[in-house]
């Protein structure tokens, strides 16, 4: 019976050793070798920076819109809407009175007669006048052209002379420009400035 039960002890399967709780906690010989490389934070940091550089670069080099949109590319004169004055526009309810007033104070003749519509070329200017039976007397101001003259005095006074109405005598408005304006016969305003700054622009 003895030797029976030994064998029966023999035949068993051995049981696996428990792991050391001491050889689990201590660092293992790979934990002990140094860490090589980049750390992560310094990479996400490096990453932040350079998004917020390329979106400075991109904002500071884009086109800037105007209040209508995108404003295409190109020079002020290639942008520029108006091509300089054209026509000086005032009314009458005689017409043929006007041409002949007007005639006397520029001393040509107009270039173009109708009846419903007389206009002087003013050194590539254009003063035009139109019948208007509801024209008043004395117009308020609508915006004035100014006239340019050598001597804002002397014309002045020579419309005055010519049956013009005082509105604004001459007065210096800076830098000796001087402006004056008048209502013409008809009753629209008539301004003339002597500007010693300005010049024609060459085509």
């Amino acid at each position: 019976m003895k030797r029976r039960y030994r064998r029966r002890q023999r035949s068993r399967p051995k049981q696996k050793a428990e792991p050391d709780i001491a050889s689990l906690s201590a660092p293992s010989a790979v934990n002990d070798r140094p860490v090589r490389g980049v750390k992560l934070k310094t990479v996400s940091n490096f990453v932040m920076m350079t998004s917020i550089l390329c979106l400075l670069a991109f904002l500071a080099g884009r086109t800037p819109l105007t209040a209508a949109g995108a404003a295409p590319q190109g020079s002020a004169k290639e942008m520029a809407m108006f091509l300089g004055l054209r026509t000086a526009k005032y009314s009458a309810k005689d017409l043929a009175k006007a041409k002949e007033w007007y005639s006397g104070i520029l001393g040509k003749q107009p270039y173009f007669d109708q009846p419903f519509y007389v206009g002087f070329n003013v050194s590539g200017y254009e003063l035009g006048i139109t019948p208007d039976d509801g024209a008043a007397p004395k117009r308020a101001e609508a915006g004035i052209a100014y006239w340019g003259v050598d001597d804002a005095h002397a014309a002045y006074k020579k419309l005055l002379a010519a049956g013009a109405t005082p509105l604004e005598e001459v007065q210096d408005v800076g830098d000796g420009i001087l402006v004056a304006a008048v209502h013409d016969p008809f009753g629209n305003v008539l301004g003339v400035i002597q500007n010693p700054h300005f010049k024609l622009e060459e085509k």
